[in-house]
C-alpha cells in the first residue's frame, strides 16, 4: 500500500532534523534544505520564516515527547526502583524512535536565541527534578541508600540515558529495553539499600 504523503511542513521538519543532525545547525543552509526537499530556495520562505523557526519547533516537539513519556509515570503505583527502571526505558525509547530530532535536541539547542534557550533550560530543570523526585522517594521508602545525593544521582542517570543518541543504532542487536535494563542493573546495584536485591 502506498504511504500517504506527509504535509509539506512535516517534510520540511523531517529534512531539517536529519540535516541538522548530520551536519550541524550552522553548517546547514536554507539552500541545503531546499535542495534536500527538491524545492527552489526561495520557496521555503512560503512555509517558514527561517532556520531558527525549524530548530525551535524540533526542540519543542522533542521536549513534548519526553514529557509525555516520563511525567505520566508520576502517578503510577510502582516502587521507586521499578519506576526508575521504567523511566530509563521510556527515555531511551524516545531517543531511539527519534534519533535525528534527539540529536538536534541534545546537541544543537545551544544555538537557540535567548528566549528559546531559556525555555529549554527550564525544561531541562523539570526533567532533573523528575529524576530527583524518583531518587528521593526511593530513599524515603527505604529502597535506596539513605546516603545518596538525589541531585548527583539524577545527573548520573541522565548522563546515561541522554547520551544514548551518540552511540545507539536502531535495528541493532540491543533494543531500548535491553539498554535501559542494562543501565538500570548497573546503577541500581549501587543505589539499593543494604539487603535489597538489585534486579527488576
Amino acid at each position: 500500500m502506498t504511504q500517504p504523503t506527509k504535509p509539506r511542513r512535516a517534510q520540511i521538519l523531517d529534512s531539517a532534523s536529519r540535516l541538522f543532525s548530520e551536519r550541524g545547525y550552522h553548517a546547514t543552509s536554507m539552500r541545503d534544505l531546499a535542495g534536500d526537499l527538491g524545492m527552489q530556495g526561495g520557496s521555503l520562505y512560503a512555509h517558514i520564516s527561517g532556520k531558527e523557526e525549524l530548530l525551535i519547533e524540533i526542540v519543542n516537539v522533542a521536549s513534548r515527547q519526553f514529557d509525555e513519556a516520563l511525567f505520566t509515570l508520576r502517578d503510577t503505583d510502582l516502587p521507586a526502583d521499578a519506576k526508575l527502571r521504567e523511566a530509563m526505558h521510556r527515555h531511551i525509547r524516545v531517543v531511539a524512535d527519534n534519533m535525528d530530532s534527539a540529536t538536534v535536541f541534545f546537541h544543537e539547542w545551544k544555538h537557540l536565541s535567548p528566549e528559546a534557550y531559556a525555555r529549554v533550560t527550564g525544561w531541562r530543570d523539570s526533567i532533573d527534578d523528575f529524576y530527583r523526585e524518583l531518587i528521593t522517594r526511593g530513599v524515603q521508602e527505604g529502597t535506596f541508600r539513605t546516603d545518596l545525593d538525589p541531585r548527583m544521582t539524577a545527573y548520573l542517570v541522565l548522563s546515561a540515558v541522554n547520551w544514548a543518541y551518540t552511540w545507539y543504532r536502531p535495528g541493532g542487536p540491543l533494543t531500548p529495553r535491553d539498554v535501559a535494563d542494562s543501565f538500570a542493573d548497573m546503577l541500581l546495584g549501587g543505589l539499593k539499600a543494604d539487603g535489597l536485591e538489585s534486579g527488576a
